[in-house]
């Protein structure tokens, strides 16, 4: 038993800054000074606070490093877990005091959250089933198989309030039962872990934290509706999630808690992984299933749902990687203390990917009813370098943008959709005064555009004529009925289009023209865009008592619009100018003007 562990931070983002060498550098450093017999180092998945990572965490002090270097490892071992000082320029600085704070949850980053998805990542070695099962990891299968029957372990899902966190927000309890009626010599449960929007990593991150919560909910799964294989639908692209995903699997099959006859019942289940190729689509859940036959990923029409006919024409229950992570909990404290959380109807908490133009970039689990407000400036600590916040993105290409009047609306399945937004998978994108909205529209739709199947035409040809509109804006040659255009066409493709991504995807386009129409008119009218972004709309011009003559802009124009002498004012001839914006770039002494 160690008197002492060193939890470092292990998922893919800690990684990128050298956490695996943190890890090695610590384990030399306790070997240098002979206390691998005091001291324990664990590699562990994500602790969400990534804009301060990589971070170590020692335990049972709780105290928390932040910003760890592989040279700062000495410093720790030797200060201490050694003489018992903390290294103090490690520990974070809260912004509002300049003190510095020992314990994460005294952290304004943790104060509001609530985990359970997340509950074991950052607290375990997800390749070490021991310490899953330490933290009562398996004793919601063993409960199930043994105690209960599969209808009343379904009715106590459906008692929870558990929707679906892969956008749609579907009863999980009732999916759960509807599977289970239909009659088959075989049935699948299928895990979606194809993580498809820009700048989301919250399930990557609890299939690389905590693996055996997903194995035991699937597990579960096949039990209440009469499956004995289990399918994850993984992204290729997440190479240490798959990693642990296989070490887990292997050691279920070891403990006896995967394979025959599970815990000496005679309920059977065992599951192998599937890889997508990083197609956008392949989230749609029968676009998936085409996918892991071998097929082009392509949605179908439903009815029939997979429910009936699924993978292989089989019944099969699909849900995304949250919403099995959810499932254990629930068993372990009742349906009625997961119930108790949340809104009426939006039970239990909610992981977002927090990104954008904010202080605390990183993966956030929050009860379902905290407002934007709370998630952005208490959690988020605010927008970076004192800007003013303009926007935020939830439910990715799929969502819309909300304004500072949605900031007190409540995070829920409901309010998000009523206010022209939606929850989507989790991802949270916050935007400032510098983004321009238009050309945020545009981004989202030239996303959509490469990843539309192109199976039915609202979608395939809808969102091309969508995007098109939205270049000819950007660039200055757009008028106010290409405005009219685009909401007709959007309203359109949203009632027309085959499967969820084309009937959600002109949101980021409708939610703009809603909150931001003066951007759009500004684009159209004036031939301006005011944030700046927009290239083509861009008027350069050279400030002449700034100018020094240094002629590095005049070098570097690829069409010869600037003229000037060496030490003398440059000029920029607007009739040649191609808003290219190279001149602002290279200019070293600040005297581009930008307009």
């Amino acid at each position: 038993m160690y008197k002492m562990q060193l939890l470092v931070c292990g998922g893919t983002g800690c990684r990128a800054s050298a956490s695996a060498k943190i890890v090695e550098k610590l384990n030399e450093s306790l070997k240098a000074h002979g206390l691998t017999k005091d001291a324990q180092v664990v590699t562990t998945g994500c602790f969400g606070f990534c804009e301060k990572g990589p971070i170590v965490k020692v335990i049972p002090d709780n105290t928390f490093y932040t910003q760890v270097r592989p040279e700062d490892a000495e410093e720790i071992i030797a200060e201490h877990i050694l003489k018992g000082r903390k290294v103090t320029r490690l520990l974070y600085e809260n912004p509002e005091t300049q003190k510095h704070v020992t314990d994460s949850k005294h952290m304004g980053f943790y104060q509001k959250q609530m985990r359970i998805a997340l509950r074991n990542c950052g607290f375990i070695d997800p390749e070490n089933i021991d310490e899953y099962i330490a933290r009562d990891g398996y004793s919601a299968l063993a409960q199930v198989v043994s105690d209960l029957t599969p209808q009343q372990a379904i009715d106590m899902v459906k008692q929870s309030g558990l929707r679906g966190r892969g956008g749609a927000g579907f009863p999980t309890g009732l999916k759960w039962e509807i599977t289970s009626k239909f009659t088959s010599n075989q049935k699948y449960v299928v895990c979606n872990a194809d993580e498809g929007d820009p700048g989301a990593f919250m399930d990557r991150s609890i299939l690389e934290g905590d693996p055996n919560s997903i194995i035991e909910a699937m597990a579960i799964c096949g039990y209440c509706i009469g499956a004995s294989k289990g399918l994850v639908y993984i992204r290729a692209e997440y190479p240490l999630a798959i990693k642990r995903l296989r070490i887990a699997i292997q050691q279920a099959r070891d403990y006896g808690l995967l394979g025959e006859n599970i815990l000496g019942t005679d309920f059977s289940f065992d599951m192998e992984l599937r890889y997508g190729a990083g197609a956008f689509v392949c989230g749609e859940e029968t676009a998936l299933l085409a996918s892991m036959e071998g097929k082009r990923g392509e949605p179908r029409v439903k009815p029939p749902f997979p429910a009936e006919d699924g993978y292989q024409h089989k019944p099969t229950n699909v849900n995304n990687v949250e919403t099995f992570a959810n499932v254990p909990v629930i068993f372990l404290k009742g349906p009625e203390w997961f119930s108790s959380i949340g809104t009426e109807k939006s039970k239990g908490t909610k992981v977002f990917a927090l990104a954008g133009k904010i202080n605390n970039v990183g993966l956030i689990e929050v009860p379902m009813g905290i407002t934007l407000r709370e998630i952005i400036y208490e959690i988020g600590g605010g927008i970076k370098n004192g800007k003013k916040f303009k926007a935020v993105q939830t439910g990715g290409p799929s969502g819309g943008c909300l304004t500072e009047k949605h900031l007190d609306t409540p995070i829920d399945f409901d309010s998000l959709i009523a206010a022209g937004s939606m929850m989507g998978s989790g991802g949270m994108i916050v935007m400032d005064e510098d983004d321009c909205m238009v050309s945020i529209a545009k981004f989202y739709l030239e996303f959509i555009v490469e990843e539309s199947c192109g199976k039915c035409t609202p979608c395939r040809v809808g969102n091309k004529r969508m995007l098109e509109i939205l270049e000819k804006i950007c660039q200055g040659k757009g008028s106010m009925e290409d405005l009219d255009h685009l909401r007709n066409l959007a309203n359109v493709i949203k009632d027309t289009a085959l499967c969820g991504l084309g009937q959600t995807s002109p949101n980021p386009v409708l939610s703009t023209l809603d909150n931001f129409y003066d951007e759009y008119v500004a684009h159209v009218k004036d031939k301006r865009c005011y944030a700046k972004k927009c290239k083509a709309l861009a008027h350069y011009t050279i400030i002449p008592e700034v100018c020094t003559g240094c002629t590095v802009c005049a070098r570097n124009c690829p069409v010869g619009a600037i003229t000037g002498e060496r030490r003398q004012p440059h000029f920029i001839n607007q009739d040649i100018c191609i808003h290219c914006g190279v001149c602002y770039t290279k200019c070293k002494f600040n005297a581009i003007l930008v307009q």
